[in-house]
């Protein structure tokens, strides 16, 4: 079988082609944009809410996205169980639409992080996740100003008794250290999915490594899982 990806395109959207990229020439599956003003996201599998800048960040990263008219349907889409993935920007945008909990702030260091980091694989039953394994650490991009996640204690601590932590930032051999964390996020936190594990935000740029060509093929697994996903449920 053939899952449908569909990505979002909003005026600053910097890391859609790279999704759509991903999703049709890498993966060989079906792809389509969506732009901002489409009142439907239509017939897909996973929506992808990509990376970069929407609406040049004004008010705060993903304000302005959230009142987009595909939004709506976005949420919709999302509470029906279709799986959503935000990525960056995305994650962000997730956030401000209440599909996920917390927010991103500016980063600790007030600075623009842009490198390879590590990433701590903390669950792997999710659709997003099932081609790794608990404990893996993979080398993903990131490139964000506002990556600092924060929640309240309560709500940490619920993300964190539901499995609701997918990712943490860490070093090469997997430890969990202040050293890891670029950006100041709460408990280290990189990913988070919501309670019915349809929907996944995360900061790191998994479309950004997923061919041997860019000496990184980690962020393919995510892409995978998700083929993987659709087709163990057809069997």
């Amino acid at each position: 079988m053939s899952v449908s990806f569909g990505v979002i395109v909003f005026p600053g959207s910097n890391c859609d082609h790279d999704a759509y990229h991903v999703a049709r020439h890498v993966m060989g599956q079906e792809a389509r944009f969506i732009w901002h003003k489409e009142p439907r996201v239509g017939d897909v599998d996973v929506v992808i809410v990509p990376g970069g800048f929407s609406y040049g960040d004004y008010l705060r990263a993903g304000a302005i996205a959230r009142f987009s008219p595909v939004m709506k349907d976005v949420v919709r889409f999302a509470r029906d169980g279709g799986l959503v993935i935000g990525i960056c920007n995305g994650f962000q945008i997730l956030c401000e639409s209440g599909l996920l909990p917390g927010a991103l702030m500016r980063n600790a260091s007030l600075r623009f992080a842009c490198k390879d980091v590590h990433l701590r694989v903390e669950q792997a039953e999710t659709p997003f996740t099932n081609a790794l394994t608990p404990g893996q650490v993979v080398r993903i991009p990131i490139a964000h100003g506002e990556g600092n996640y924060y929640a309240s204690e309560e709500v940490l601590d619920r993300l964190e008794a539901n499995g609701q932590v997918v990712f943490r930032y860490c070093d090469a051999g997997g430890n969990v250290t202040p050293e890891a964390n670029p950006n100041g996020s709460a408990r280290n936190i990189a990913g988070i999915v919501n309670e019915r594990r349809n929907v996944l935000g995360m900061m790191p740029h998994p479309e950004r490594c997923a061919e041997a060509i860019l000496g990184n093929e980690d962020g393919a697994l995510l892409f995978r899982s998700l083929v993987r996903h659709f087709v163990e449920a057809q069997v």
